[in-house]
């Protein structure tokens, strides 16, 4: 058994052998590396095909053979020797305008003067492609629209409500809330692409209510919405998060009662890269700010 060789290996088959040894099974590896067990399950067996040797035994519960044994320090090594390559004390953090003004501040105070953390917003669908070029390590973006690429991994860390937005002297302004079905006859401005497929929270609650609205506007930006509105353009109908954390003078939000719907925020990485210590500690802190 050469560990030299491993070298030339895919690092996620290391990752995922590091996993399971650490975890104690297949299916806790899985969880702790945000990877399907199949997944760690496959990669395992080819590092010990291209190793020529067997890692763990799988009778339950699972644990390591002596050539695992052997080969965990020299694994574990070579993630930390990656690891110290990888960014150092840096840390790129991409997330949506909403999330940023909310998270970002709190996450910051969280961590040692030793990390630097730099913020990249944009859209959800740049934050895609951003992390896919390695211009940022980590996104905060909503779940929908899903991402294209099955290398971006995620754990979903809050969800919330669909909220309408109405300027405030409409006659529904003052109303306990609203159903879908009175949106849906309303001048909407709703957040998304201006065209496209891609589908976002608001568009799929209308789809499952069997309503397909037009909306006169669509913005990726919660300050535009608020503004349409304001001026009495449309009915905005966007997430929660968004219009709490920007400027309500002249706007009044009312629940949507039957959304069905609501928005899922995820936090993103790519599932083929080793995290770096520093990384581990801003996903820790983002962890301990949303739960």
């Amino acid at each position: 058994m050469d560990l030299n060789a491993a070298y030339g290996f895919r690092m996620d088959w290391i990752v995922s052998f590091v996993a399971v040894a650490r975890y104690g099974g297949f299916s806790a590896a899985g969880k702790a590396v945000y990877r399907g067990q199949s997944r760690i399950s496959e990669h395992v067996a080819e590092l010990e095909r291209a190793l020529g040797v067997q890692l763990f035994d799988r009778t339950h519960p699972t644990s390591l053979t002596p050539e695992g044994r052997a080969l965990l320090p020299r694994a574990e090594e070579l993630l930390r020797n990656l690891q110290s390559l990888n960014g150092g004390g840096e840390v790129r953090f991409g997330a949506y305008p909403s999330a940023a003004a909310w998270l970002f501040p709190r996450v910051v105070r969280r961590l040692p003067d030793s990390i630097r953390l730099l913020l990249v917003e944009g859209p959800s669908i740049d934050l895609e492609s951003a992390l896919l070029r390695g211009d940022i390590d980590l996104a905060i973006r909503p779940v929908h629209p899903l991402v294209t690429d099955e290398s971006l991994v995620h754990e979903v860390l809050w969800r919330e409500p669909l909220t309408a937005v109405f300027p405030a002297k409409h006659p529904l302004a003052e109303a306990s809330s609203v159903s879908l079905e009175e949106l849906a006859e309303l001048p909407l401005i709703s957040i998304g692409e201006a065209d496209g497929p891609r589908q976002f929270e608001s568009h799929l609650a209308f789809a499952s209510a069997g309503l397909s609205p037009e909306s006169v506007f669509r913005t990726n930006q919660p300050q535009t919405l608020l503004s349409l509105v304001r001026h009495g353009l449309g009915v905005g109908v966007t997430n929660q998060l968004a219009v709490t954390t920007a400027n309500l003078d002249g706007v009044k939000l009312v629940p949507i009662h039957d959304a069905g719907v609501d928005r899922q925020v995820g936090l993103f990485t790519r599932g083929d890269r080793v995290h770096s210590p520093s990384l581990d500690q801003v996903i820790e802190a983002v962890r301990e700010v949303s739960g």
